[in-house]
């Protein structure tokens, strides 16, 4: 279909509402901490906050869009009472521009409304892009409600199901060679003993998609496809976005702080335990059980890690 003029161009408005068993001041803070979502929302990757001011949060988000493509977009937002607002700066192409929000409203029964909406305007109108682009914003908003929903309705089970810790180890070595270390994913069944095999790609500069088989301390295999998030001499995220087994969701980062005698690397996990998957720890493994069990297993896989990379850095710094 022949696009037609840009003077005729016009916005156009997809929106969805939830009601939520939830009190609306939960509700609105599940919707503003942006850094949660990823261990909530399948396709949430990362969300960083650039800046604050009074103009209000600039943030980039990062997300999948299938086994091997990430989207990333910078959305600036403001929040004046009940509304939550958004705009994509700058808007994408086919974009002329986004923008957006939620109203969260308390009802009189204590649950609360939740209305999303987006609104944009291409760049040359044309039909068969509005279906498209329309279609796939409703899919998208009605996919994050219903997380939205869950989250606040399950809050309680989700606090004692999700386990979350950092492990930080000094390098005295360059951020440089820490950081290469740890991004070069595709040398870690050479370097790594708990690595078994690892098949990665990297299509787009800095995201990383790979296929990973592991065994834990335990003697336990795991095959996970995990997507990374890689900026530079900063900080690596990861996401599983297929967990073993035993988690919903298990997400994390490798953060690389300079300081004058070299640089601190943290390993962070977090990682929400399945209920149908404890029978796999064993029979009448528990919640609290698991926990115990993860914070041993993770922290020692990751710290091994840390440590060999301690030792590459601090070789390649004849320390």
């Amino acid at each position: 279909m022949a696009n037609l003029p840009n003077n005729t161009a016009h916005p156009h408005t997809v929106e969805d509402t939830v009601v939520i068993a939830a009190p609306a001041a939960a509700v609105r803070e599940l919707i503003l901490d942006v850094e949660a979502w990823p261990q909530l929302h399948r396709p949430a990757v990362h969300a960083e906050i650039l800046e604050s001011s009074e103009d209000g949060d600039l943030i980039q988000h990062w997300s999948v869009v299938d086994d091997h493509t990430v989207r990333t977009w910078t959305m600036r937002r403001n929040v004046v009472g009940e509304n939550i607002t958004f705009a994509h700066e700058p808007a994408s192409a086919p974009f002329a521009d986004v923008v957006g929000g939620w109203t969260v409203q308390e009802q009189p029964d204590g649950s609360t409304s939740v209305r999303m909406f987006h609104e944009f305007t291409l760049i040359e109108e044309n039909a068969e892009t509005v279906a498209q682009k329309t279609e796939s914003m409703r899919r998208g908003a009605a996919d994050y409600l219903k997380t939205l929903k869950f989250a606040a309705e399950n809050a309680a089970d989700l606090e004692e199901r999700i386990i979350s810790f950092e492990d930080p180890l000094f390098v005295a070595g360059s951020v440089e060679d820490a950081y290469r270390y740890l991004y070069e994913a595709d040398k870690w069944a050479e370097r790594i003993p708990h690595v078994i095999r690892l098949e990665l790609e990297e299509n787009t500069p800095n995201i990383q998609f790979f296929d990973m088989d592991t065994k834990s301390s335990d003697g336990s295999e795991h095959t996970t496809r995990s997507v990374r998030i890689c900026l530079p001499n900063n900080k690596i995220v990861y996401k599983q976005t297929t967990p073993p087994k035993t988690l919903d969701a298990h997400t994390g980062h490798w953060l690389f702080t300079e300081t004058p005698e070299g640089v601190i690397v943290s390993s962070r996990h977090t990682a929400t335990i399945r209920p149908e998957g404890l029978n796999l720890l064993g029979e009448g493994t528990t919640v609290q059980g698991a926990r115990k069990y993860l914070r041993r297993v993770l922290s020692a896989n990751s710290m091994g890690n840390l440590r060999l990379t301690k030792v590459y850095a601090e070789e390649r710094a004849g320390v």
